[in-house]
């Protein structure tokens, strides 16, 4: 039980501290960093695919 209660404690601690608008902003700079990656690689792909298929 102590365990528990440390947990709830910790995550109260960290919802304190921190402005919903850190969290949101944080959110959304990851989606956007994971956004860029997803369409370099599908560029990449679609890149590949067609210099393959012209030899």
């Amino acid at each position: 039980m102590k365990k528990f209660s440390s947990l709830w404690l910790s995550l109260f601690v960290v919802i304190m501290t921190l402005s919903s608008c850190e969290v949101v902003g944080g959110i959304f700079k990851a989606g956007f960093v994971t956004a860029i990656v997803i369409v370099v690689i599908v560029v990449v792909l679609i890149l590949w695919l067609v210099n393959r298929g012209r030899r």
